[in-house]
């Protein structure tokens, strides 16, 4: 028990970096101050999280400050597709 708490913890904080490496996710109020900037896609994430963390990923390679998940499908390889905002 004691392996798998210290697992999860080495996990949970070795992932915590990437994060703030990804553009945010944005609602629909947000990106009134902000342009689209086109569209990013991914796929062969495991879960909705990883969906939306592997979209704010690339949309960061874009240089965008935002994105707002377009489509998102899939049962154990989901992949979705997001506008970018810069």
């Amino acid at each position: 028990m004691k392996k798998w708490l210290y697992f999860s913890a080495v996990v949970t904080l070795t992932a915590l970096p990437f994060a703030s490496l990804a553009a945010d996710p944005l609602s629909e109020v947000n990106t009134s101050q902000l342009r689209p900037a086109g569209t990013v896609s991914v796929s062969g994430a495991a879960n909705l999280d990883d969906l939306q963390a592997k979209l704010g990923e690339k949309a960061k390679e874009q240089g965008a400050k935002g994105f707002v998940v377009n489509s998102a499908s899939g049962d154990e390889r989901m992949f979705g597709t997001a506008t970018i905002y810069k």
